[in-house]
């Protein structure tokens, strides 16, 4: 039996008779049927599927099932060959557990231990040997609007640059966006920055607080990237050092963790060399696939405006089969990241083709691959969409919903950045409910999931989410439901599906985003991106102006 004890803390009194019902029709929509999600993440949930890693057997189960959903509601299949799938090129990138890295200083070496104390894979997807002066860079930020420069005099090339996630604290709304994380603050933007100045290797230093969650989502030795171009300079090493290691290489220049951090979150801040060296034996071991996005179409009615669409989406990837954090449960099931939102997309995909009338505008219903990898299958069709992005209207967004009962708010993060913010107040208040601010804005949720892949390619894109208003709950119920999952079952063979989850609040969420959708979808003019947003100006020359 795998360990099921993980939700009854914060889902103690769900009301499983609720949620076994059919959502009653609205404004003549067809039913929202609450069995057939509770069944759709079942199923793709289950250890069949063996955790839904991509290029495994579970990823042929998980997009079959997805494409005779789609065929089933009547979509059109607009991926490769007339095929409802979209073949995504990776190259599955593995650092064996030999891997060493070790502090260099005079003839002493100090080694860490492999996953205990540092973890990473080679962006050059060959095995590297380096042996390279280390830098302490802060936060890793050039941020010229904002008047912050971390690699200020400082030439990092065939250096190992070492550095913190996240960004300076704010509440200034016009420095790095308050409280809110930006861009800079993430960790994939820490590499590319480094690459772009030459850096040979970087090394992150986890904390439970600059990351947003626990050393052991990042402890991991492979992944799927996108393939290298020939020529072009690539990490030796993209790597995270726990916060013990850490403690180890910041002590050879005088500081501790928490010091480097302060020094790193003050204004002015200057690189700090360490006085040491990096070195680094790093096996690597490649293997190319081919993933797949799952796409299918609903024509819009309008024969001019069917060649622009609204596009929906949710990840149908999760972590495969890993190593077990309770018990002997390997299987990182992903019941609710993003079993639940792929169930949804699924649902939506059944109700809009249904509709009638259909919007002047077409949709399209995109399962994406490759999300817990970095974005890439969004990434991916971003670069090849079966409808040019400066023709999508909108990009909605479904990405883990937490089955904790009916919402009277909801959670739109991004979509006051955009000129369709008016109408998505609109559609919250005609749904009766309150919109919320992101809580969890610092953690930057908004750059961790499909809508941000969207959003870099022009489109207006934000992710649906349930609020903590919740009917009958207590006001902190779903802040103690959210907080327990990020601590105790994201990313971990916790993350599993069960029977008694309270699906009443799905067709709530779903509503909205359907009428969000449908208003895209009929609106005289595509929407864009408010003045002086990061994403205008790819929007601008897409042509939507």
């Amino acid at each position: 039996m795998k360990p099921r004890h993980w939700i009854g803390l914060v889902i103690a009194l769900v009301i499983w008779t609720q949620s076994t019902q059919s959502n009653p029709p609205q404004g003549g929509a067809p039913a929202i049927s609450i069995e057939r999600i509770r069944s759709d993440i079942k199923y793709l949930s289950s250890d069949e599927l063996q955790g839904r890693g991509i290029g495994t057997r579970g990823e042929d189960l998980a997009i079959e099932h997805i494409a005779r959903a789609f065929a089933k509601a009547g979509l059109k299949p607009v991926g490769d060959r007339k095929s409802f799938f979209q073949a995504v090129p990776l190259v599955m990138v593995t650092t064996e557990p030999k891997a060493t890295l070790a502090i260099v200083k005079g003839k002493t070496a100090t080694p860490f231990k492999i996953e205990d104390e540092f973890v990473g894979v080679s962006q050059s997807q060959v095995t590297e040997d380096f042996d390279a002066e280390a830098i302490f860079l802060g936060h890793g930020i050039s941020a010229p609007e904002f008047g912050w420069e971390d690699y200020k005099n400082v030439d990092v090339k065939g250096k190992v640059v070492v550095v913190f996630t996240n960004e300076p604290p704010s509440d200034d709304p016009k420095f790095f966006a308050g409280k809110a994380l930006t861009y800079y603050g993430r960790w994939t933007y820490k590499y590319e920055e480094a690459t772009r100045r030459g850096a040979k290797a970087v090394l992150i230093i986890h904390t439970n607080e600059t990351a947003g969650y626990p050393y052991s989502v990042v402890r991991k030795l492979k992944g799927a990237q996108i393939q290298r171009e020939e020529g072009k300079h690539a990490l030796a090493f993209a790597g995270w050092l726990s916060i013990g290691a850490g403690e180890k290489l910041l002590a050879h220049a005088g500081l501790t963790v928490a010091q480097a951090l302060k020094k790193a979150d003050t204004k002015g801040f200057r690189a700090i060399p360490l006085g040491v060296r990096l070195k680094g034996h790093i096996p690597t071991t490649t293997k190319r696939t081919i993933t797949r996005n799952v796409i299918g179409l609903v024509e819009g009615s309008d024969p001019k405006l069917n060649a622009e669409a609204v596009i929906f989406t949710a990840h149908w990837d999760h972590l495969g089969i890993g190593k077990a954090s309770v018990g002997t449960d390997t299987i990182h099931n992903g019941a609710l990241d993003n079993a639940t939102g792929t169930a949804v997309l699924l649902e939506m995909a059944r109700i809009w083709a249904a509709q009638k009338p259909r919007p002047k505008r077409s949709a399209i219903f995109l399962a994406t691959t490759a999300e817990e990898s970095g974005l890439l299958g969004a990434t991916y069709y971003a670069a090849h969409p079966v409808i040019p992005l400066g023709k999508t209207a909108l990009n909605l967004n479904f990405d883990t919903i937490l089955p904790l009962g009916v919402p009277q708010s909801v959670v739109v993060s991004g979509a006051e950045r955009t000129t369709a913010w008016p109408m998505v107040k609109n559609v919250a208040g005609r749904h009766k409910l309150a919109i919320e601010p992101d809580k969890y804005a610092h953690l930057g949720f908004y750059y961790r999931s499909d809508h941000f892949a969207l959003a870099r390619g022009g489109v207006p894109a934000f992710s649906v989410h349930a609020g903590e208003k919740i009917q009958g709950k207590p006001a902190d119920y779903a802040a103690k439901a959210m907080a327990h999952y990020i601590a105790k079952v994201y990313h971990t063979p916790a993350d599993e599906f069960r029977a008694d989850w309270d699906l009443s609040g799905f067709p709530v969420v779903m509503r909205f985003a359907l009428e969000v959708g449908r208003e895209a979808a009929n609106a005289k003019t595509l929407p864009t991106w408010n003045v002086g947003d990061e994403f205008l100006k790819t929007r601008q020359d897409s042509g939507v102006r």
